[in-house]
Formats: structure tokens, C-alpha cells, sequence
């Protein structure tokens, strides 16, 4: 082989390998570019998110705040706390951060004093020992949240109660709520409406069973078992 065909040999190695090296950039450069793409895009999405958030918040929640205070009853400041309560959980556990069992048990019963006091009803909250640190995703949250408000909402709205019973207990495995009043019976009716479908839903996408039965006051009680993430078969 001459000397020229060794050059130009040499040189076509040589500029195939340019080659390969552009084409690995340019590919690179092409990912890079789709990445920032798609990183912006998620920001605008998540930006959008939080504005819709901060008006809901501000502007729904402000009228529903405002129909509290000047409600013409007791019923009436009832369903629009709930509402609001609704409200501030759709901004708050849609934004995704996933919180701890005991929290959420003591938002509960944050929420259950207030209603309850505010309708003249007293609350007996029993929960024996600390609960497990189970985490709790924000949609399991709330389920639970809205299976516990509508059977208080029943009380209130439906029972002609004067004391509502409320025993927790959790281990790893499970968390069961039992919520007992003593009134006349009256909430049994509400079994029909859509709350009462609603919780029944609620407590199928958490895999858990709910029942009612006569209380032991006189009432109703309201038995919610549901399993804990983690906790095994």
C-alpha cells in the first residue's frame, strides 16, 4: 500500500469518527432540548395548578367562610363548614405530599370538635396508646376524611343527638373508627341518600368494610375498618 492510499485510508477513519462523535452531540443535544421542554412544561402545568389552588382558597373559600358566620341556622353553618372543609382538603391533598396516620387522625378530631360544639353536641373522643406511624397517601387521606365527615354530618343533620362516641384503635395492620350516638335513630334514614353511597364508595376504593348498627345509647353506630398500607396479608 502507498503512501497516499495509507493517508487517505487514515483520513476516512478519521472523518467516520467525526462523524460518530456529531451524531452522539447532536442526539444529546436533541435529549437536552426535550428535557427542558418537558421540564418547562411541567413547571407551567404546576404553576397553573397553584393559581387555580390560591383562588379556589381565596375566593371560593372566602364566600363559603362568610355563609359560616351569617348562616341563618345551625344546620344551615353546618353543611357550608363542610363545604369549606371539602374545599381545603381538594387544595391540600391534591398537591400531592404524602402525610403520616396520627396526623390525619388528629385533623379528624381537630374537625369533629369544632362541628360538634358548634351544633351543641358533646364529643367523646376515645383512643387508647399512640397510633402506628403508618403513611397515609393524600387520596386515601381523603377517603378517610369524607367517610368520617359524612357520618358526623349525619349526626348533626339527622340523629337529634346530644353526644357522639368516637373510639379509635390502629395497629400495623388496620385502623378502625366506630362512631356511636345517642340519638333517636333518625340518621338510620339517611342510609339511603348519596352520602351514605358515598361512604360506602369511599370505603371500597380503601379496601375496607363499613356497617351500621343500633347503638348501644340508642342511636346508631357506624363501624369503619380499614387496612393500613404496609401492613400485610
Amino acid at each position: 500500500m502507498t503512501a497516499l492510499a495509507v493517508l487517505l485510508a487514515l483520513a476516512s477513519c478519521a472523518l467516520a469518527a467525526l462523524l460518530v462523535r456529531e451524531r452522539r452531540a447532536l442526539a444529546h443535544e436533541r435529549a437536552q432540548a426535550a428535557k427542558l421542554v418537558r421540564e418547562a412544561t411541567a413547571h407551567a402545568a404546576t404553576a397553573e395548578r397553584e393559581r387555580i389552588y390560591r383562588d379556589l382558597h381565596d375566593d371560593l373559600g372566602a364566600k363559603l367562610l362568610e355563609l359560616v358566620y351569617r348562616a341563618p341556622t345551625p344546620d344551615y353553618a353546618d353543611r357550608a363548614r363542610a363545604a369549606l372543609q371539602d374545599l381545603r382538603d381538594v387544595v391540600t391533598r391534591s398537591r400531592g405530599t404524602t402525610g403520616t396516620l396520627d396526623e390525619a387522625i388528629a385533623e379528624i378530631a381537630h374537625e369533629a370538635r369544632q362541628r360538634l360544639a358548634a351544633a351543641g353536641i358533646e364529643l367523646v373522643w376515645e383512643q387508647p396508646g399512640d397510633l402506628p406511624p403508618s403513611p397515609l397517601e393524600p387520596a386515601r387521606a381523603l377517603h378517610l376524611y369524607r367517610i368520617v365527615r359524612e357520618a358526623i354530618s349525619n349526626v348533626i343533620r339527622h340523629a337529634h343527638a346530644r353526644r357522639l362516641r368516637v373510639r379509635v384503635r390502629a395497629d400495623a395492620r388496620a385502623l378502625d373508627v366506630e362512631l356511636t350516638d345517642d340519638g333517636d335513630g333518625r340518621d338510620d334514614a339517611a342510609r339511603a341518600g348519596s352520602g351514605i353511597a358515598g361512604m360506602r364508595e369511599r370505603t371500597g376504593r380503601l379496601d375496607g368494610d363499613i356497617r351500621w348498627t343500633a347503638g348501644t345509647a340508642g342511636g346508631t353506630k357506624v363501624l369503619l375498618s380499614v387496612p393500613l398500607e404496609g401492613g400485610g396479608a
